[in-house]
């Protein structure tokens, strides 16, 4: 069969166009047409000029790099934070109740005295001699009580001595009615009264020594409570007293004392009974530098059920900044308390003994140390994935990132013990970055630059970590 040569001349090509031919096309058909169609035509061409743009901007791929760090082998820490304040400083009070002129100052801010030392003279007035000479016979009284006591004890010795004897013989003389039915008193048969007198006899007996037995056992007792009161009333008269001492051994400090000053006793009258209570007022302090301190902490009611005595406690002062202090948890309040429907429970902490001046009610940062584990694998916690019960890393090795399954340990605010499925120095990821390439230093130009109007030239970086993306290029944050 032949074929017409000028037949196939003349067909038209079933070729598709090209991009660049249908814009060179739509470009000539604008020349050819009216102002109005070439107005519609302009604004699609820019139309699309931005869509090709945008298609070769999402077909650019994504760069992504790691954070990464190494398992190391060290010491984790787990503590529970509290906060509260010093209730107990490591100084005493230098307190005094008398009223009158000081006639002698004998030691200076600064100066070391030991318990009992002279501190000052004072010349009493009348009231305050009064109370002086009260206070005195109060002291003598109750130094006359101990002595008492002490002859108590050994009363109360003889008496249950006594006592045993009685209820021996009494349980003899019982036996003997057991064992024979005459009476060796009257050469008689026991009558019944007879009988009923032994039998309480000895029932009252056993009684007697019960009683002089725990007046025995007492007696240490009352002789440790006459002693205290002995103290107390020493220190009411030293309080009372024209000369005044020093309460405990540290260095004076605070000392509000000069001769020839006047003092005054604070006093009020009682509602209930109209007498005259004095009370003590402070003229100094003695600190000792050997004394400890004690505060309390608040802690939550989930933070306290981790908490024991003698668990070792790292302190903060607001007032010393830059100084860290020890102790250690002295007692649990386990009852708590409840505040605008919060429940708290107060923490008892003693703390090492310190050279610098702590005054109560002073604010203190406690953590409470409640685990420690030595020579443990740690990882950062941000490295450590957790779903369905179970946990896993991503490890980084040769530039190639596999997963692994791991065994976690205790932890704290930014470490986790891994106790299996990772060797020390292995490169853990914490955290992903993600670059997108859309930075361009040149220009993309409209195929109709020639037509009066030019595409602006842009550029722009987008950083992706963890999920959160920050826009950069001209006016970005």
């Amino acid at each position: 069969m032949r074929i017409d040569d000028n037949k196939v001349k003349n067909k038209p090509l079933s070729l598709k166009p090209s991009l660049k031919d249908k814009l060179i096309g739509l470009k000539n058909s604008i020349f050819s047409a009216s102002w109005k169609k070439k107005i519609i035509f302009l604004v699609i061409l820019m139309a699309i000029g931005v869509g090709v743009r945008l298609i070769i901007i999402s077909t650019k791929k994504s760069k992504v790099t790691y954070e990464t760090a190494k398992a190391e082998k060290g010491t984790l820490t787990v503590s529970i934070s509290g906060s509260g304040t010093i209730t107990s400083g490591n100084n005493t009070s230098l307190t005094t109740k008398v009223s009158g002129i000081v006639k002698k100052v004998y030691v200076t801010n600064g100066d070391t005295v030991t318990k009992g030392q002279k501190i000052a003279e004072v010349t009493l007035d009348d009231y305050a001699k009064e109370r002086q000479a009260a206070a005195w016979v109060a002291y003598l009284q109750a130094t006359e009580a101990v002595k008492q006591s002490i002859a108590d004890k050994t009363t109360n010795d003889i008496n249950m001595w006594k006592a045993r004897q009685t209820v021996l013989d009494a349980q003899e003389a019982y036996d003997d009615m057991l064992d024979n039915d005459t009476n060796p008193t009257t050469n008689a048969s026991y009558t019944a009264g007879e009988r009923m007198i032994i039998i309480k006899t000895l029932d009252e007996t056993k009684k007697a020594f019960s009683v002089s037995e725990s007046k025995y056992l007492n007696a240490d007792a009352d002789i440790t409570n006459s002693n205290a009161k002995v103290v107390a009333a020493l220190r009411d008269y030293q309080e009372n007293s024209a000369t005044i001492v020093a309460p405990s051994a540290g260095v004076i400090s605070d000392l509000a004392l000069a001769e020839g000053l006047v003092v005054n006793a604070n006093s009020t009258t009682s509602s209930t009974s109209g007498a005259t209570i004095v009370s003590s007022q402070t003229v100094g302090k003695i600190n000792n530098i050997n004394g400890q301190l004690i505060a309390s902490v608040s802690l939550s009611e989930i933070d306290v059920l981790r908490v024991k005595a003698n668990q070792k406690v790292v302190i903060t002062l607001d007032a010393y900044s830059d100084k860290t202090f020890t102790g250690k948890v002295l007692a649990v309040n386990t009852t708590g308390s409840v505040s605008s429907g919060v429940t708290s429970y107060p923490v008892t902490i003693l703390l090492d003994s310190v050279s610098i001046d702590i005054y109560p009610n002073m604010a203190v940062n406690a953590e409470i140390i409640t685990d420690i584990v030595t020579d443990a694998l740690m990882v950062p916690t941000t490295a450590i994935t957790t779903s369905n019960g179970t946990s896993t890393v991503q490890i980084k090795k040769d530039e190639k990132i596999t997963t692994a399954q791991v065994e976690l340990g205790i932890a704290n605010d930014s470490q986790t013990v891994i106790t299996s499925g990772l060797n020390e120095g292995d490169e853990v990821v914490t955290s992903t970055i993600t670059v997108d390439n859309t930075t361009s230093t040149s220009s993309t130009t409209s195929p109709f630059s020639g037509i009066g109007t030019n595409s602006r030239s842009s550029s722009g970086t987008s950083n992706s970590r963890t999920g959160v993306q920050i826009m950069g290029g001209p006016g970005g944050l």
